[in-house]
């Protein structure tokens, strides 16, 4: 788990479309990662 002011590593996640993006195509902007643990689960 990254702790506050710790840079995210570099990823790269297809979109809805099946397009690739890179967290590092994003430098210099500002970027919010939502992160939903229950996706795709029972319940």
């Amino acid at each position: 788990m990254l702790e506050l002011g710790i840079k995210a590593p570099d990823f790269e996640l297809p979109d809805q479309d099946g397009v690739m993006h890179k967290l590092s195509d994003y430098a210099g902007k500002k970027v919010i990662l939502y992160f939903y643990p229950k996706d795709n689960t029972p319940g």
